[in-house]
């Protein structure tokens, strides 16, 4: 028999790795990504944003190994994954302790598309329970209004890995350049509130 026991960080402690969805070589000026890390630094969280190998299609093969051994995510850390990024996130966690996950437009399946089957994130079944055990808490969020991933995908990672679930209905896929609502919760969680 096994037992879990999960000890809660200090906040001084606890690191955030932005892990962006593909497609994006600038990381630093996509979507919300640098903000958030500017954000977070000028509150005294350490947040580790870097260009991923593989941009365009996010190979999970080359994914992981970078999350594990060059973002150095563990159980101090807080991953927050965005599109691709999201699964990414999840299926690290499959395999890895993380303190927390946030997920930001994540989905079950590649959607038809080809470069989206080539990463290999969706070539086998999700291991919700695993995902669940890795971590201590899971924010998700979706839009209903979001023009790549169906809202009904969004809802089955909600409900495989019992996230809390931020719904919106005018985000779209969630690239503005700003992202109060995440960083809010975000602060929350760390905080322990």
């Amino acid at each position: 028999m096994y037992i879990l026991i999960h000890f809660r960080p200090k906040m001084s402690q606890t690191r955030v790795v932005i892990i962006p969805g593909n497609g994006n070589g600038d990381v630093e000026r996509s979507n919300w990504y640098g903000w958030l890390r500017n954000k977070l630094k000028e509150k005294d969280v350490e947040c580790v944003l870097k260009n991923m190998p593989d941009p365009v299609v996010a190979r999970e093969a080359i994914w992981i190994p970078f999350m594990e051994k060059q973002l150095s995510c563990d159980s101090n850390t807080v991953v927050v994954g965005h599109s691709s990024g999201a699964q990414a996130a999840m299926r690290y966690t499959e395999n890895h302790h993380v303190y927390g996950l946030v997920l930001v437009s994540a989905c079950v399946t590649d959607l038809g598309d080809p470069n989206e089957k080539a990463s290999g994130y969706y070539n086998r079944p999700w291991e919700w329970e695993q995902i669940r055990l890795n971590t201590q808490w899971i924010v998700q969020f979706g839009s209903t209004d979001d023009p790549f991933v169906p809202f009904s995908e969004q809802k089955q990672v909600a409900e495989g890995t019992s996230a809390e679930f931020q719904q919106y209905s005018d985000k779209g896929h969630f690239m503005s350049m700003a992202f109060p609502e995440l960083l809010e919760k975000l602060m929350e969680k760390l905080q322990g509130s």
